[in-house]
């Protein structure tokens, strides 16, 4: 039952990531675009997949992967996602300098460049942020990085939404669904999760305390 269980969830992210990439990959608006167009494009598409990925490592929901590998796969596919908004930004430069400088400056006509360009931005601080959680202190960084979060996915998925591109609708509205889903979910686990860890030490508190009492006075 459990090997069943954990084939099933592999077999659904990877049919959620395979899909919208073969779909993409087969539209006929491919044919005017060149080369660079095409990997700025893919490169989107797969930090959409990796925002899907992430929380899914970070909150141990993958079988058969321990959850200390997975927060450490969760800092390189961090990594991952940088490097392919970068590729998509710079490939987009590349091909339309002007059309990237009004995205930008937040002044493209096109409805969906701001959500792009809040969710680029808040990409590039929680990777600031990351680099110097140590500074930070824990308490917050998780504060700053879970807010981060927040609008990382939000606009990427507006974004996503709102263009009408190489990616096809049905699967395109699918994988954004699943990445807000998984984004819920995991921080609707871990907020419960740390509750409950506060109010167990609440409640061994007293204890602790008629312990250290009933020390002393002997």
């Amino acid at each position: 039952m459990r090997s069943a269980r954990a084939t099933l969830i592999w077999a659904v992210l990877a049919s959620a990531i395979c899909v919208p990439m073969a779909a993409a990959a087969v539209s006929p608006l491919l044919e005017w675009r060149g080369p660079v167009y095409i990997l700025a494009g893919f490169a989107g598409m797969i930090a959409l997949v990796v925002m899907l990925v992430q929380p899914l490592l970070i909150g141990g929901y993958l079988p058969g992967l321990p959850a200390r590998i997975g927060r450490r796969v969760h800092h390189w596919t961090g990594g991952a996602l940088v490097v392919a908004v970068v590729i998509h930004v710079a490939g987009l430069w590349i091909t339309s300098p002007p059309d990237m400088i009004d995205a930008l400056t937040f002044t493209s006509p096109t409805p969906f460049s701001p959500f792009g360009v809040i969710a680029m931005w808040a990409i590039f601080t929680v990777a600031l942020l990351a680099a110097l959680r140590r500074r930070l202190g824990l308490r917050t960084w998780r504060i700053a990085h879970m807010l981060l979060a927040i609008v990382i996915v939000t606009g990427s998925v507006v974004h996503g939404m709102l263009i009408e591109g190489t990616m096809e609708t049905v699967t395109k509205a699918a994988l954004c669904a699943l990445v807000l889903a998984a984004t819920i979910k995991v921080m609707a686990d871990l907020r419960v999760w740390r509750l409950a860890r506060r109010r167990t030490a609440a409640a061994d508190l007293p204890g602790r305390k008629a312990d250290t009492i009933s020390g002393e006075q002997r």
